[in-house]
């Protein structure tokens, strides 16, 4: 007998003999996803697991990774405060400024480091405490760096404020794993994509949140920045009291822990029917499918063939969010902003203002992310971010280098990070995030969202520690350049590799990947869509 591969279909079902075979597997999974997409509609309870879920892990990933940019000369001036402090009373002896930029540099890049450590520990996680159980789990580990950054500065120890930011990024790792896992395992298939998005819109809400509490006008002073870190806390608890009410992930019950009962009362509780006959066959038919697998090990997911292909669509599409020099615009936004002649005050409302820009758009995409589709919005996405990063690189250029002192080019720069900021949030910021979830089947999903998390804070580390380089010591305005580049070779990827998952189930999906051209497999299903009366 035939030695089954570890996806658990035959290599046959490639020849032309058993095109009648292929027909069923596609016909079946075509009709169960409609049956899905056409019923299905969102509810109160998905609502609520949905707000619960982002609430303490998507927001607190967006919130950590801004809340010390705000107050940085007061964090910077605690560290040679609570320095001086430790020599005694009318001590003299302060930190160099090199040792307070390394401080510095240390507490803002070991949040990327335990994002790394978390990230590739997520499927570990996920799959020993389920979805919902490593996110509960995962925040009370939250509540113990809250309070190391809390009371940092009353201890006057800076070591506790880095090793808080090192312990709230592990926690921050785990969750961008788990969170959009449990976002893509709850919600039904027509609304997956809206779902997954709400991921990345926390984030973005996170992140503005943190930048509004950090003026000094609201807790971005002396003596309130403490509360600004220690602010985590709220969320938390909410998380804490909310997503116990909320149930496991239907899949992880089924295909994981094997439990249908548990399983069919979770997609009544969220489905808000007793109607989920068509969501229980398509898990039993993939249940069917998985024990004719090998059991799958972590190494299986660079050993096996099956998954390289959506292995490397995965890794890519982080490796496109995070190079897209997102946090380069960010980080140059203030100063592009002064050059137009605003005041350092308003130039930072202004920054303040972008990120409301990025909430909206990233809420509007949600929207489209079950009409347009992913591809679409990936490669719109990835155009606009190529076209205006090259503009935006030019103006620099010109009103830096040159000196060219066109009224209007300032103005150009401003709509050009505006713009920018647009393209990323219509598609690029959210789908890496989820479609990793939607592109595996259950046995190996979880290794591969830590995979796809870790390389999304790896990226995130090396670009928050090269740019700076290039922009302080070498090429300053020219440092755009090299994203402009990388864009060019990620659009090219996502149009030539990357398939449309839109409005399919996690077994249509799965079937793309069991071929060689999958995308001229998709354009079968695509077809058979088609002609299905």
């Amino acid at each position: 007998m035939e030695k089954q591969p570890l996806l658990g279909f035959r290599r046959g079902i490639h020849n032309s003999e058993n095109t009648e075979e292929k027909q069923t597997l596609i016909t079946g999974a075509h009709d169960a996803d409609v049956t899905v997409a056409t019923e299905r509609h969102y509810t109160k309870n998905l609502a609520f697991a949905i707000a619960a879920c982002v609430c303490g892990s998507s927001f607190m990933l967006g919130y950590n990774t801004g809340v010390v940019n705000t107050p940085a000369i007061i964090i910077k001036d605690f560290y040679n405060a609570s320095y001086n402090k430790r020599q005694g009373t009318n001590s003299s002896k302060y930190l160099s400024t090199i040792s307070i930029s390394v401080l510095w540099a240390t507490t803002v890049s070991v949040f990327a480091l335990g994002g790394m450590i978390g990230g590739l520990s997520a499927g570990y996680w996920c799959n020993k405490y389920g979805r919902k159980g490593a996110l509960l789990r995962n925040n009370l580990l939250h509540l113990l760096s809250a309070a190391l950054m809390y009371y940092s500065n009353f201890l006057n120890s800076y070591e506790m404020l880095i090793a808080g930011r090192l312990l709230v990024g592990i926690c921050a790792g785990i969750n961008s794993g788990a969170a959009p896992l449990y976002l893509m395992e709850i919600a039904p298939t027509s609304l997956r994509g809206f779902a997954g998005v709400f991921n990345q819109l926390a984030i973005n809400i996170g992140i503005l949140v943190s930048q509004i509490l950090g003026l000094d006008s609201v807790m971005g002073t002396k003596d309130l920045w403490p509360y600004d870190l220690g602010a985590t806390v709220v969320p938390i608890v909410i998380m804490l009291c909310s997503l116990p009410w909320c149930p496991e992930s239907p899949r992880y019950l089924m295909l994981t822990a094997m439990d249908e009962n548990k399983a069919e009362k979770a997609l009544i509780w969220l489905r808000e029917t007793e109607d989920v006959g068509e969501d229980m066959d398509e898990m039993k038919r993939e249940a069917e499918t998985q024990t004719r697998m090998p059991e799958f090990a972590f190494m299986d997911l660079f050993r096996n063939k099956f998954f390289r292909e959506p292995l490397t669509i995965s890794v890519v599409l982080q490796l496109t969010q995070q190079f897209s020099g997102i946090n380069a615009v960010i980080y140059y936004s203030t100063e592009i902003f002064k050059t137009a002649g605003l005041s350092a005050h308003w130039a930072e409302y202004a920054t303040i203002a972008t990120g409301g820009v990025n909430v909206v758009m990233t809420l509007v995409s949600a929207f489209l992310m079950d009409r347009v589709g992913r591809r679409t919005l990936l490669l719109v996405g990835v155009g606009g971010l190529l076209i205006f990063s090259a503009i935006l690189a030019l103006s620099l250029i010109l009103i830096k280098e040159l000196n060219i002192t066109v009224v209007w080019l300032p103005y150009l720069a401003i709509v050009s990070v505006i713009c920018y900021i647009i393209a990323f949030a219509s598609g690029p910021g959210s789908i890496p995030w989820f479609m990793v979830a939607e592109i595996f089947s259950q046995g190996p999903r979880s290794a591969a969202v830590s995979v796809s998390t870790m390389v999304n804070w790896f990226s995130n580390f090396t670009v928050g520690l090269v740019f700076p380089l290039l922009n302080e010591l070498a090429i300053h305005q020219y440092s755009f350049l090299p994203f402009v580049a990388l864009l060019i070779i990620f659009l090219n990827f996502i149009y030539r590799r990357v398939p449309e998952t839109k409005g399919k189930t996690f077994e249509q999906i799965s079937l793309l990947f069991r071929r060689p051209d999958m995308m001229v497999y998709e354009s079968i299903i695509q077809q058979d869509s088609i002609n299905t009366p």
